[in-house]
């Protein structure tokens, strides 16, 4: 309370600014970019609402709720009110002590609810050495376990799934399992029936995805770019053509579609989609371009600003 006399007045609008907000989506692992501060959520007030650059949901919201003293019922159930009226939530508590009932209250949620909820608790602290001012450090007293969610809903029963989308499910399943047994940067998510699976790359509207290619028999990896400003993020970035495709060691396909654009690498070696015996080699590839793509473009996609194109420099593809 020396620091920040009162939450609203003090610590919430402190923690909403860039620098103190990056502090807090470091612990957690998340690009926090703020959206509000005091909205409402049903007959309450969420202290901070915000996005996660890094996830690939481009309608997930991340709520942050403070308390600058030890965690009470009336938050948790402000917390379950957030969680009910909003859609596709990661919800925060930052508290100065969390009690032992309300840690196991958000390790149960954390393992009831949906995977698009995850809950987070967090304890903020101040650390002072000498006469240096006070510098904030948060501690995660609670989390989801989000490896156990995507083997759990692989394990889950996979009812309503056709038999291509069962493979695919279990293509991605083993993927996820490769990622993590290699310690990738690149985070596993919840396999799906479906022919792709995208990845953040730490910016709204813009995301990495791994490939399936049927008709072709070819497995490719690309980076998309949305929003309304995807045309010129596309044409900054082909500025950089020659550079961007030495460090990742291949010829790129630069395509401007109907919402999006991409950047695409196809690997020209035939895939076998259907066989097991053949993904080995295959899912090496998609992790090992998906890394350099992470690496040589994460950079670059950050410093993107779409008043630095103009029109006339567009390329000729």
């Amino acid at each position: 309370r020396e620091a920040w006399e009162s939450e609203d007045g003090d610590f919430t609008p402190w923690l909403a600014q860039d620098e103190n907000i990056a502090i807090l989506g470091e612990t957690l692992d998340m690009e926090l970019e703020v959206e509000a501060q005091e909205k409402d959520v049903g007959p309450f007030r969420a202290d901070i609402l915000c996005r996660d650059a890094n996830s690939t949901d481009r309608d997930s919201l991340v709520l942050i709720e403070n308390q600058l003293e030890r965690t009470d019922h009336t938050h948790l159930g402000q917390l379950m009110t957030y969680a009910a009226g909003l859609h596709t939530v990661t919800i925060i508590w930052v508290a100065q002590r969390f009690t032992d009932e309300h840690r196991a209250a958000l390790d149960w949620l954390n393992e009831i609810t949906h995977e698009r909820f995850r809950f987070f608790g967090l304890e903020v602290e101040l650390w002072k050495i000498g006469d240096s001012l006070a510098a904030p450090n948060f501690n995660i007293v609670s989390k989801p376990n989000e490896w156990s969610r995507v083997v759990g809903a692989a394990k889950a029963s996979t009812k309503g799934d056709s038999e291509r989308g069962a493979l695919y499910r279990r293509y991605w399943t083993e993927f996820s399992e490769r990622l993590v047994k290699r310690n990738s940067p690149i985070a596993s998510k919840q396999p799906q029936p479906q022919q792709w699976m995208d990845f953040a790359i730490g910016r709204t509207n813009f995301w990495m995805a791994a490939m399936l290619r049927r008709k072709e028999r070819r497995v490719s990896v690309y980076l998309a770019l949305g929003g309304d400003d995807f045309v010129p993020h596309l044409e900054l970035l082909r500025q950089d053509r020659e550079a961007i495709e030495a460090a990742l060691g291949d010829t790129l396909q630069w395509r401007h579609l109907a919402k999006s654009c991409q950047i695409l690498l196809v690997n020209p070696r035939e895939a076998d989609l259907d066989d097991p015996a053949d993904w080995g080699w295959q899912q090496e590839w998609l992790a090992d371009t998906l890394e350099k793509f992470n690496r040589e473009l994460r950079p670059r996609v950050a410093k993107l600003d779409a008043a630095d194109w103009a029109p006339e420099d567009a390329g000729d593809e």
